[in-house]
C-alpha cells in the first residue's frame, strides 16, 4: 500500500499510526502541501479533495479521508480493534473522534488558516482562532472519554486516540495552554511509548523539514 501523506498533517498522522498498530507493510508518498503540490493536475485526478492522505492498496483502489480510511482499516484488518464491539459503545467512541476530526481540525486546517491571512488577519490573529478552536474541543473531548482508564476508552489505545494524539501535537506547535488538560496529556505520553504511534511522529517520518 502507498500513503500519500505530509509530515505534518494531521489527518495522515492518524492514518500512519493505524497502519502500523495493524502491522501492515506500507510505502509514504511525501506530499509537500506548503509547496502546494496537493493542487497539481495529477494529485488531484487521484484525490479530487487535493488533500492528504490518500491510500493506494496494492490493487491500484483508492481511498480518501482519514476516518473513513480508518474505518476501512479496522474492518478488513481486525486486530487490534480501533473499535470496541458494543454498537453504544463504538458510537461513544466515534463522538469522541468527530469532536476532534469533525469539530477541531476542519476550522485549523492549512487552508483555512491561508485564508485567514489572505483575509488580512495578523499571525498572533491565526494562532489564537487555532488556540480557541482546539481548547473548546479539548473541553468536551475530555468529558466525553473514560475517566479511570489508560487509553481515552480502555486499557489499549482505539480511534478516539488516534485522533488526540495528533491534534496535540498541533496544541503543542501552536503554545496551547495544556494544563486544563492534563488527562489529555498523560493518555497522549502513554501513547508515544508505543512504537506504532512513536514512528508515525511528524519528526520521524522521510520528509520532515
Amino acid at each position: 500500500m502507498k500513503l500519500y501523506t505530509y509530515w505534518r498533517s494531521s489527518t495522515s498522522y492518524r492514518v500512519r499510526i493505524a497502519l502500523n498498530l495493524k502491522g501492515l507493510v506500507w510505502e509514504a508518498v511525501p506530499v509537500n502541501l506548503v509547496a502546494g503540490e496537493q493542487n497539481a493536475e495529477a494529485y488531484a485526478a487521484l484525490n479530487p479533495g487535493q488533500a492528504v492522505p490518500t491510500l493506494v492498496l496494492d490493487d491500484g483502489t483508492v481511498l480518501i479521508q482519514s476516518m473513513s480510511i480508518l474505518e476501512w482499516l479496522d474492518e478488513r484488518y481486525p486486530a487490534p480493534p480501533l473499535l470496541p464491539e458494543d454498537p453504544v459503545k463504538r458510537a461513544r467512541v466515534r463522538a469522541a473522534a468527530l469532536v476532534i476530526a469533525a469539530d477541531i481540525h476542519p476550522v485549523n486546517n492549512l487552508k483555512v488558516v491561508a485564508k485567514l491571512r489572505k483575509m488580512g488577519h495578523s499571525q498572533d490573529d491565526v494562532v489564537e482562532w487555532m488556540q480557541d478552536w482546539m481548547a473548546r474541543g479539548f473541553h468536551a473531548f475530555a468529558a466525553l472519554i473514560g475517566q479511570d482508564t489508560q487509553f481515552c476508552f480502555g486499557d489499549t489505545p482505539g480511534l478516539a486516540d488516534l485522533c488526540l494524539v495528533p491534534q496535540l501535537y498541533n496544541a503543542h506547535r501552536w503554545g496551547l495552554e495544556l494544563a486544563p488538560f492534563a488527562r489529555l496529556v498523560d493518555i497522549e505520553k502513554r501513547c508515544l511509548e508505543i512504537s506504532a504511534f512513536d514512528s508515525a511522529r511528524p519528526e520521524n517520518q522521510p520528509d520532515a523539514a
